[in-house]
């Protein structure tokens, strides 16, 4: 990762703040990133509650000129693989132009008197590169309450390949903000390899 930009200052700055095995996650990006400036950067930690552990997870997004890249850690405990705890981490490098939807859903409290630019409450960022797609099937019908025919199946393709929830309540404000903020510049990105 080129050292001198702010951008890139922060999003170092972000890993490190998220407190979650910072020097592992930080080489991993910057592996996948390699000498290409970051435009824009999401670093989100959650944590889950697996039967009487708890568990953390770190995503990492990053938007270079060309790219978008997904990171994941995951820590795991003790067990018939490892007689200590460990950690997997992962990249994925996605070229700008198989980027096919990015939706962001937005929750705000009381509609009725929103004004703009008021933070949401949480948001749910899904994006959709092909990699991995959910099929939803059902029966077929026709019309005739009595046709007793088999019309086969129908149903839909839904690209799922990352989906990724933040909230003010749990997250705080400012990674809201960070996460519409790289929304914003990953949607404009793809338009932009779109022309």
């Amino acid at each position: 990762m080129a050292k001198t930009s702010t951008t890139t200052q922060g999003l170092r700055a972000a890993i490190e703040r998220s407190g979650y095995y910072p020097a592992l996650v930080a080489e991993a990006v910057e592996a996948a990133v390699g000498g290409e400036p970051v435009r824009s950067y999401l670093v989100h930690q959650e944590t889950t509650f697996d039967q009487n552990e708890v568990r953390r997870h770190v995503t990492v997004l990053v938007l270079t000129d060309n790219r978008f890249i997904v990171s994941h850690t995951d820590e795991q405990a003790a067990d018939t693989t490892s007689p200590t705890p460990y950690a997997t981490t992962s990249t994925e490098s996605v070229k700008l132009g198989r980027i096919s939807s990015i939706v962001v859903s937005r929750v705000v409290a009381n509609p009725e008197s929103y004004k703009p630019g008021t933070l949401p409450r949480e948001i749910v960022l899904t994006i959709g590169w092909g990699a991995v797609a959910r099929l939803d099937l059902e029966p077929a019908a026709c019309g005739d309450p009595n046709c007793e025919a088999d019309h086969g199946y129908t149903g839909s393709s839904t690209a799922d390949d990352l989906s990724l929830r933040v909230s003010e309540a749990g997250d705080g404000p400012e990674t809201v903000r960070q996460a519409l903020t790289f929304a914003q510049a990953l949607s404009e990105a793809t338009a932009d390899t779109a022309r």
